[in-house]
């Protein structure tokens, strides 16, 4: 049997697979679809990122907030959520109860306001890590900090000494010249992990009436179609940093995740995939022991970072 098990920084987890914030809610509305053991329990992901949470509440942005298109999904959803309060009251505690890490995905709107959250949820139990939201294009300067490096050092810097020992992952934008900058910052900055990547800025319109289709005007690109985008930033920036990477893009099934940990992912979260099949995570967790079997390999982690370019 392959060994699972992956080390992100002070983040251990027993497997690669995750899911991906904004995705699976809270976990406990797809709970139904899930078992408390055997194949389909949602304990044995290797991590679950709930929905990103604000200090205050947010009521997002005016609908419609989501948009299919031919390979993916437009959304402009716009960080909806109760608030940090709220979520460490009615959320944390049936989130805990699952049995999986919990990776707590964070957004702010100054670089203070992510450490105060940062140090405040340090000190919650149950909390495994935290994911710096500094990559989401539906709100205003949702990708600010994602777009410069120094601001993202800096920010990183100060969330890691707020957050004391609690690991680090920082997730990226994609709409930026060029990612590996950023990714050196957020190293730089003392981040245990980045995960690339967030959605893609995209339009969606109806020539009829003339108007874009999301409430919001444009919104974020996620899906299939945004796949070989993830891949090539996620191998551009393994070369770049020593840290670890967290693939994220398009995908779907374990061929999808195999190409993910070539290109040089150490782990995988399964985002859009979540919404027309929620138990997308767990089928390719349990594909995986046979692929990387037929890899020849006895830990995943001996593939990781093996494609050979041209």
């Amino acid at each position: 049997m392959c060994s699972l098990a992956v080390s992100l920084g002070r983040l251990h987890l027993e497997n690669p697979v995750l899911v991906a914030s904004g995705t699976f809610g809270y976990a406990k509305d797809v709970s139904e679809l899930f078992n408390s053991s055997g194949k389909f329990c949602l304990g044995t992901l290797g991590g679950i990122i709930p929905k990103t949470i604000t200090r205050l509440p947010r009521d997002g942005n005016l609908p419609p907030r989501t948009c299919e298109t031919s390979a993916g999904l437009l959304n402009a959803i716009g960080l909806d959520n109760d608030g940090l309060e709220e979520f460490i009251a009615e959320k944390m505690p049936y989130l805990c109860s699952i049995g999986a890490p919990i990776i707590v995905s964070i957004a702010g709107r100054t670089a203070e306001e992510y450490a105060e959250m940062a140090e405040v949820l340090a000190e919650v139990p149950g909390v495994a890590a935290l994911e710096l939201n500094i990559s989401c294009p539906n709100v205003a300067h949702g990708t600010d900090f994602g777009k410069n490096a120094l601001a993202c050092e800096n920010l990183v810097s100060g969330v890691r000494r707020a957050a004391k020992e609690v690991p680090i992952i920082t997730k990226l934008t994609p709409n930026v010249g060029d990612i590996t900058e950023i990714a050196r910052a957020a190293e730089a900055g003392g981040t245990d992990a980045v995960s690339l990547i967030n959605t893609v800025l995209g339009l969606a319109v109806n020539w009829r009436t003339r108007t874009p289709r999301l409430g919001n005007g444009m919104g974020g690109l996620s899906g299939p179609a945004v796949k070989p985008i993830a891949l090539r930033m996620v191998y551009q920036v393994s070369r770049a940093v020593k840290i670890p990477i967290i693939g994220v893009g398009g995908i779907e099934t374990v061929e999808d995740c195999m190409e993910f940990f070539v290109a040089g992912a150490s782990a995988i979260q399964v985002g859009t995939a979540n919404f027309y099949r929620p138990t997308a995570a767990m089928e390719i967790l349990n594909a995986l022991p046979h692929a990387l079997t037929e890899a020849g390999v006895s830990a995943f982690t001996e593939l990781v970072g093996t494609l050979r370019m041209p």
